[in-house]
């Protein structure tokens, strides 16, 4: 099994198969493939588990109650999965668990396994009622995972805190500690027009921070599409964000 990440800003992952191997997705991730891979649907595939079980797992932790199963039959094939917005797709060897944020897998393979990790509510801020949820990602073999925008990554040392907006916070090793906290002060919860909460990440471990979350992205470009422009909204107007995207990226 080979892989390549083509594209700049909205960047194609393609994976490379030989007969009798196998990729799993979340079902509506598949773009294109050679007539070689054949695709099953359905709930097992072993990610979060076989079967009722594994397919309530992972949908606890944000993914699909249905997974997708792409195995090359009798040639080898190649199956691609096309990022939906600007961002950054890349591998992770599954040699450890890591926490994703709730649309961070892309794809898998088959020893890959997705559970739900962390699910906070939150009331206000940029989520608009949205909240935040993390899903964990462990088990064997590699996983592909697609961030918003530009990505940084950063080590930090045993002990050394990063405060982070909870969109902005895409992926990490599973030695962070994280935990969500209320911004301090009434007056920068509800006049900051950035939240009512940060995620703290500790270290030791790796983190990756996606520059561009979609409800981030909603909220700004919320003034050019009427109606409230509080980022409180931002929630509300992913689909019609997602929308203008497609056209403006479209040349429509």
């Amino acid at each position: 099994m080979q892989h390549q990440v083509k594209g700049s800003v909205l960047q194609v992952l393609e994976i490379s198969l030989d007969p009798g191997e196998s990729v799993l997705s979340e079902d509506g991730e598949f773009s294109w493939m050679t007539d070689s891979i054949q695709m099953t649907t359905g709930m097992g595939g072993g990610a979060g588990g076989k079967g009722l079980l594994g397919a309530v797992k992972r949908a606890a932790g944000g993914s699909t109650f249905l997974f997708n199963t792409f195995t090359a039959e009798g040639a080898p094939g190649m199956i691609a999965f096309a990022a939906k917005l600007p961002g950054t797709i890349f591998p992770i060897e599954l040699d450890q668990e890591y926490l994703a944020h709730r649309h961070g897998f892309l794809a898998g393979t088959p020893g890959v396994q997705i559970s739900v990790a962390l699910q906070q509510s939150f009331r206000g801020g940029i989520f608009g009622g949205e909240g935040f949820l993390l899903q964990k990602i462990g088990g064997t073999g590699q996983a592909w995972i697609e961030l918003s925008g530009e990505v940084m990554v950063y080590d930090l040392q045993p002990g050394q805190v990063m405060r982070v907006h909870p969109g902005h916070v895409g992926l990490f090793q599973s030695s962070v500690n994280f935990s969500v906290i209320r911004v301090p002060g009434v007056a920068n919860r509800y006049f900051g027009a950035d939240g009512h909460h940060w995620v703290v990440l500790t270290g030791p471990g790796r983190v990756w921070l996606q520059s561009m979350p979609m409800p981030i992205l909603a909220g700004a470009m919320q003034p050019y599409l009427g109606g409230d422009s509080h980022p409180a909204a931002a929630g509300a107007a992913g689909g019609a964000v997602a929308s203008a995207l497609g056209n403006i990226l479209g040349g429509r």
